[in-house]
């Protein structure tokens, strides 16, 4: 039984936990602290196996189950729920992705982007980018125009129609954004977002330098992380 053997790790650790600290009367909060110092110094952190995964190459399972391996896994898992969710909510309306209604909320905080600004804050590449604003221009949603100070650069804004989606949009969101968090209490929700606005932080800085062009450059930044 899997419980059996989490109870088995525990009175191991709690053992270590007296031995370490002979002679201490040991407390839970004593032990908490010891527990996460334990973990922190061990590269795999898996204590919920993969439904998804089977029983064959074992050695690739427990590279998946590494650390920042199982947060980058479980961050595309997340993704993926989410766009799963937002196309549920988009259901009946001009909208096809999530991309299309991020792009659209992008614009309606903006008196007016360029195409690029746009596809650069909607965090896309420029051929992905185009195709949501072709979309969105022939349903309607926003509205081009001829850059004043440069007749190469094309701008767009939301219309009215563009905001009146929106408004209708908004409350089927809020339900998509429950469902994103879940089960969470009110305390882990804010433990999240900060570690969450932490990696945007860290991502956007990368992202607005363009510093990762190449897999050269990947390996280069990752190789200078803990």
């Amino acid at each position: 039984m899997r419980s059996y053997q989490l109870v088995r790790e525990l009175l191991d650790l709690v053992e270590k936990f007296e031995q370490e600290d002979a002679g201490v009367a040991p407390t839970l909060t004593d032990f908490a602290g010891f527990l996460v110092n334990h973990l922190e110094g061990q590269n795999d952190t898996a204590t919920t196996l993969d439904v998804r995964f089977g029983e064959e190459e074992l050695q690739t399972q427990q590279m998946a189950y590494q650390l920042d391996n199982s947060i980058a896994r479980l961050f595309i898992y997340m993704s993926r729920y989410a766009k799963f969710y937002i196309k549920k909510a988009l259901d009946g309306t001009a909208l096809r992705s999530a991309e299309d209604f991020t792009a659209l909320a992008i614009l309606f905080t903006h008196e007016s982007l360029s195409r690029s600004e746009l596809i650069s804050r909607n965090l896309q590449e420029k051929p992905s980018g185009t195709e949501v604003i072709t979309r969105l221009l022939q349903a309607r949603l926003i509205q081009q125009w001829d850059d004043e100070n440069d007749k190469r650069t094309k701008r767009v804004a939301i219309t009215n129609g563009g905001k009146e989606l929106l408004y209708h949009v908004f409350q089927d969101m809020n339900q998509v954004s429950k469902m994103v968090t879940g089960s969470l209490s009110a305390a882990e929700k804010f433990t999240l977002r900060y570690l969450l606005q932490k990696l945007e932080n860290f991502h956007y800085h990368h992202h607005e330098l363009k510093t990762i062009k190449s897999k050269n450059d990947l390996t280069k930044h990752a190789g200078k992380l803990v």
